[in-house]
């Protein structure tokens, strides 16, 4: 769902919450703002990857979806729509639980990249379900937990069965 007008950078500066909320300013691209969020999750990664510290990695993680837990929920206040489609820390944070556990194989991140956003779009239940009844911060950031797991689910067979 989106609002009725668009975000614009003006929006993005004037509150943290929306900056963090919009994937520091992913959420503002003219087209496929979710994929634009996604894909900045990659870098984030790249950058804890290098730093080589599981626990790091998963505290920013963490730390991710508290904040745009709260930014989610500012931001769609001040928007006027509980999840506008230029929010986008959902993507970001659930990507970056998905990259933890797929590790640096490029192959492997451009395979959960293609499964995520296929389950963040069709939202299989109970990803709809939870889409469309859990409202607020909590609601945005869920919904896309549950891509996520779908994502390693099918990771994790794939790796099960074939490799």
């Amino acid at each position: 769902m989106a609002s009725a007008t668009r975000p614009t950078l003006s929006f993005l500066c004037a509150h943290p919450a929306h900056f963090i909320a919009l994937g520091f300013s992913a959420g503002l691209a003219p087209f496929a703002p979710g994929t634009v969020g996604t894909l900045v999750a990659l870098p984030i990664a790249w950058g804890l990857f290098a730093v080589g510290s599981d626990p790091f990695f998963i505290a920013v993680t963490v730390a991710l979806f508290v904040a745009g837990t709260w930014a989610s929920h500012v931001t769609g206040r001040d928007l006027g729509v509980a999840d506008d489609g230029a929010i986008v820390i959902d993507e970001v944070a659930a990507f970056l639980l998905v990259l933890f556990f797929t590790g640096t194989d490029p192959l492997r991140q451009a395979c959960a990249f293609v499964l995520f956003r296929i389950f963040d779009i069709a939202k299989p239940p109970p990803i709809g379900y939870v889409d469309a009844t859990l409202k607020g911060g909590v609601g945005v950031m869920f919904d896309d937990v549950l891509a996520a797991a779908y994502t390693l689910l099918v990771l994790a067979i794939f790796q099960r069965l074939f490799a």
